[in-house]
């Protein structure tokens, strides 16, 4: 009796002699040659419907979160603004993130042009490779068919398919980290010094695309290489010490480059209070998200995390949260020490025990992490904690099926299934209006599944094949009907959030579809308007539905930008930023990246974004920006951008809107509020 879960994986074959390198093309058709036939083809079917789910019209969303678009949009002009991921292509200020994100859509956009899809294909790709990376790693331990319920299940993640299918830093960061988990199950089959060097370069480039939040897999994956690879102590240490110097070189390069570089010749580091990258690292993009103490973010200056919501170990599980990732959660968790159960007294350097703590690791830490960090927070972060679910649920889920035998094992699994049910139960009514069915029937499925798996041993392999099959769609059909409607719906904005809209949920960090309210009059995140279609140029829609927020550095009202959402650009008002552009160095300036983007990205012209993302940064200085306007840098001003609300961070930006409205003579085109610099002051 045998189903697609039962196929171990044999040892790694030692390295293919030259002939056999020959037969490599009809693997890729056939699969390996110690494969059952269905293998191939089921591994290809769900790649494939992996990106029909993460390419199907994925233009809906426009620019997606325009803060990052305008910033490819620059570096898709300007060498400079690539290389430091600049916000403008005169390089005023950068984005709040290293930029190694946005160069993957830079080079897109240089080789297709401006539009959605050279945006957002890359992202999707990302998607499809992580699925495949979660397959492969799983499989080498456990076998196909594990590895094939792994990558279904972060194939259908909710977040994941939305942020495989968004602009933000977070897929090309799952991306590198998911290679470093494969990387390291690698090193540990033969104790590879190679591989874990790769792991450190891996490890090194998630750095530059996300910061800190890359280095919480550091610990585990260092841990499981020190326990279980096999060879000698002190060659251990001296292969996490290789890998480390690597991760230090693939990350800390540009970061080395920019506080090298004088500061007058490069532009301001976004996010931070001194120009500097290394503040940004440690501060705003670091300890101040565990700690809340973030001068210059919105709701900064230290607390309890109320302005992201309750911290605590229910924050992964509740209304906000808990529908993007966490349906398979809890069962990831019971199978990682049900996992380490069946391993049982195995020799140190078992593959299967390595993988459990290396994607157990990955699990715990960084969901401890998310749960008790009281600065900035966002439900799509989460994102980061689905290729570990989904390998742990492949890993302990095909242990215990091979050895559903014994009686505890089929307990276990009976139990564990039960519990995802009733999970997914719960989860589907915090939606109730989405599908009010599905919730019964997975819960129907689910308990039938269960109650089947304690006899399925004794029924023969039909019987376990069907009772295997109800149980997996059991599993999987409450995240994947959320999947597929994140799919379905655009969404735009600074904080994305997958799924139907969720009862009890506070908006902070999510909410419904394209977004959600934010702590501290931050507006509306998701302005569900006409999206901007697909093609080169500036892309316009029907104007934003989103509200503007608090109003530091606003000055006289009148721009349509907020916090979080993109300014809606008219033709008129496109067609004044155009007015002799290649006369100034900035066609405008706005406060806050968002606010600035719409305007850039309409015009394709430099916008410089005064104070950052928040409008918070003291870049430029009033003095800086009284020079530019005097040198003829400048042509406009554009009036009603919102800043921070917070009384932390510089009040730059508030200096620079008062002194305009004082000034120089406002006037209203197509509804925006709009100060031309080029003339006198009023």
């Amino acid at each position: 009796m045998s189903t697609v879960l039962d196929t171990p994986t044999p040892p790694a074959a030692p390295p293919p002699a030259p002939a056999a390198r020959t037969s490599r093309a009809r693997r890729l058709v056939r699969g390996r040659d110690d494969d059952p036939s269905w293998v191939r083809p089921a591994l290809l079917g769900l790649l494939a419907a992996t990106g029909l789910l993460y390419l199907w019209d994925l233009a809906a969303s426009g620019w997606a979160n325009a803060f990052y678009a305008a910033a490819v949009q620059a570096g898709s002009e300007s060498w400079v603004a690539f290389f430091y991921g600049s916000s403008d292509a005169a390089n005023s200020i950068t984005v709040d993130k290293p930029p190694a994100s946005l160069w993957v859509m830079e080079l897109a956009v240089r080789v297709f042009g401006l539009n959605s899809w050279s945006l957002l294909v890359p992202q999707a790709l990302m998607g499809v490779a992580t699925v495949g990376v979660v397959y492969l790693a799983v499989r080498r331990v456990v076998g196909p068919g594990a590895g094939l319920l792994a990558g279904a299940a972060m194939a259908l993640t909710p977040v994941a398919v939305l942020m495989f299918r968004f602009d933000n830093p977070d897929a090309l960061l799952v991306l590198l980290m998911t290679l470093a988990a494969y990387a390291t199950t690698r090193a540990l089959e033969r104790a590879g010094l190679r591989w874990m060097v790769g792991v450190g370069v891996l490890i090194g480039f998630a750095f530059l695309t996300k910061t800190l939040q890359a280095m919480l897999v550091v610990p585990g994956f260092a841990l499981v290489y020190l326990v279980a690879a096999p060879t000698t102590l002190a060659k251990r240490f001296g292969h996490v010490l290789a890998a480390g110097a690597a991760m230090v070189v693939a990350g800390g390069w540009w970061v080395a480059v920019v506080e090298l570089v004088p500061e007058s010749w490069r532009p301001y580091i976004g996010g931070s209070q001194t120009n500097s990258a290394w503040e940004l690292i440690w501060g705003y993009n670091g300890l101040g998200r565990l700690t809340g103490d973030e001068t210059g973010s919105v709701g900064g200056g230290g607390g309890t995390g109320g302005n992201w919501g309750e911290t605590g170990l229910g924050r992964l599980v509740n209304s906000e949260i808990g529908g993007q990732v966490a349906w398979l959660l809890p069962a990831a968790l019971a199978l990682l020490v049900a996992g380490l159960v069946a391993v049982g007294r195995a020799p140190r350097t078992d593959p299967r025990r390595a993988a459990l703590i290396t994607w157990g690791s990955w699990l715990l830490v960084t969901g401890a992490t998310f749960s008790f960090m009281a600065g900035i927070f966002h439900a799509y972060y989460t994102v980061a904690l689905a290729p570990a679910i989904a390998a742990l649920v492949g890993i302990g889920g095909g242990l215990l099926w091979q050895r559903r035998t014994a009686i505890w094992a089929r307990i276990v699994l009976a139990l564990t299934l039960t519990g995802t049910a009733v999970w997914s139960f719960v989860l589907l009514g915090r939606s109730a209006d989405f599908l009010p069915w599905l919730r019964w029937g997975v819960l129907v499925g689910g308990l039938l599944a269960a109650l089947g798996l304690l006899v399925a041993h004794a029924g023969g392999r039909l019987v376990a094949a069907t009772v295997l099959a109800v149980g997996v769609l059991a599993s999987l059909g409450g995240p994947a009907a959320y999947a597929v409607q994140t799919a379905g719906t655009a969404h735009t904005g600074s904080i994305p959030s997958a799924g139907p809209t969720v009862s009890g949920s506070s908006g902070f960090g999510g909410g419904g579809p394209g977004g959600g309210g934010f702590p501290g009059g931050g507006g509306g995140g998701g302005q569900q308007g006409t999206p901007p279609t697909g093609g080169p140029g500036g892309q316009t829609g029907t104007p934003p539905t989103g509200t503007t927020g608090g109003t530091r550095g606003g000055g006289a009202g009148g721009g349509m930008g907020g916090l979080l959402d993109a300014a809606d650009a008219s033709e008129e008002v496109v067609e004044a930023l155009l007015d002799d552009a290649d006369d100034y160095t900035w066609v405008a300036a706005a406060v806050g990246s968002n606010n600035a983007a719409g305007y850039q990205l309409a015009s394709e012209e430099p916008v410089m974004a005064i104070g950052g993302f928040n409008g918070s940064d003291p870049s430029p200085t009033l003095e800086q920006f009284q020079a530019y306007v005097a040198d003829g840098q400048v042509h406009w001003f554009i009036g009603g951008g919102t800043g921070m609300s917070s009384d932390s961070g510089s009040d730059a930006a508030a200096e620079i809107a008062a002194w305009v409205a004082e000034n120089y003579t406002a006037q209203t085109i197509d509804g925006v509020t709009m100060y031309d610099l080029s003339g006198t002051t009023g």
